[in-house]
């Protein structure tokens, strides 16, 4: 197979990431809950991986690094743990539904919502997005890098809007989390949610958010945590006041290696060998007949992601050819982002999404353009 669904999660791992989860599996007992070497073990490999995601992220105190399932917890966590009611938020049409669904909630409950619109390329404007602030707004939350067209979103210039006007900025770095440098500080990120199985190259079922220091969430879960035991309320110190419950040490240890492998690597190496990729893909499609693509390419500082469709054949029907035919593995239909195929135009069609790792080859994107030109032919 051919896998190039890498927005979904890589698939790919490096295998120091499998080596540590195997080891984890065999030796690493439960942090914080006992007094013996497995669990102390644990607990210093947890906390490693928090010093090498603050280091990583920018941040200043390895504390303000929280574990969390993955990206959807973080933003749940963020959203329903920030606004209340009679406060007015800000997003756009480009998010995933892990923003939207949560925000609509919180719209329920007399949070205020405004989404800022996109046009056919699937960009925004940054004065639309300034235009709709108002005296009671107390957040901007945006996504990095879209995972449907692969835009990527200038959030620094975002951040300094959000910091001018003294509004919390919230950042959904589930695209660009380990393949495009992000400082938590320069930006102005007041919270950063990520996921470990995307970019970060690390396990499912392992994220994590970085909260600026002095920023104070409602934790989204209460229970076990190891300290204050005898207490009737959840402890308020950080990281532990998000942390509810025994967190995913196998995970964290893969995230860990994935970390270090990142690091040695080079994440700036990374991302050209996958634009490089993408910029290949989209030459060779962009021209063939009954093709159309969506997504801005004028500048090929994007996500690795070129999304189609082929004539008006729904994006299903595509994306099965393309694997049982040619072992291609994408993915088709709406890609939890409803606002941005309205955007698009393509909600009844969908789209198909070819998403690319490092570790594709010149090789398969030269397989990949021949099946689409093939299918578009036929």
């Amino acid at each position: 197979m051919i896998y190039m669904d890498n927005a979904a999660t890589t698939m790919h791992k490096p295998q120091a990431v499998i080596d540590a989860v195997v080891a984890a599996m065999s030796s690493m007992g439960n942090a914080g809950r006992g007094a013996n070497e497995a669990s102390l073990s644990a607990s210093r490999v947890i906390y490693d991986t928090r010093d090498k995601l603050c280091r990583f992220f920018g941040g200043e105190n390895p504390r303000q690094i929280v574990f969390t399932n993955n990206s959807t917890e973080s933003l749940n966590i963020a959203i329903k743990g920030l606004l209340n009611p009679g406060d007015h938020v800000i997003t756009t049409m480009l998010e995933h539904n892990s923003v939207l669904r949560p925000l609509y909630e919180m719209e329920k409950k007399g949070v205020e919502l405004t989404i800022v619109r996109s046009n056919k390329k699937g960009t925004f404007s940054l004065k639309d997005m300034e235009e709709a602030i108002r005296p009671e707004t107390r957040m901007i939350i945006c996504t990095n890098g879209s995972n449907l067209t692969g835009n990527y979103i200038d959030i620094e210039k975002v951040g300094e809007l959000a910091h001018a006007h003294g509004l919390l900025f919230v950042v959904d770095a589930s695209q660009t989390a380990g393949v495009f440098p992000i400082d938590v500080r320069k930006m102005h990120i007041d919270v950063l949610c990520f996921t470990g199985h995307k970019g970060l190259l690390g396990p499912q079922g392992i994220g994590g958010m970085y909260v600026r220091e002095g920023l104070s969430i409602r934790p989204l879960k209460s229970g076990g945590s190891g300290v204050q035991t005898y207490s009737k309320t959840h402890p308020a110190e950080m990281p532990t006041a998000l942390e509810a419950g025994t967190l995913n040490g196998h995970g964290i240890a893969g995230l860990n290696a994935a970390v270090s492998y990142i690091n040695e690597i080079g994440i700036d190496t990374i991302r050209e060998k996958e634009q490089s990729l993408m910029r290949r893909f989209y030459e060779g499609v962009k021209d063939i007949p009954g093709v159309t693509l969506y997504g801005d390419f004028e500048s090929f500082n994007r996500c690795a992601i070129v999304t189609l469709n082929i004539g008006d054949y729904d994006s299903s029907e595509v994306s099965d050819e393309l694997l049982t035919e040619y072992g291609i593995s994408t993915r088709p239909g709406g890609h939890c982002a409803p606002l941005m195929h309205e955007a698009l135009g393509t909600v009844e069609q969908g789209a198909v999404r070819f998403s690319f790792s490092h570790y594709n080859t010149d090789e398969e994107v030269d397989i990949a353009i021949k099946a689409v030109r093939e299918l578009a032919r036929d």
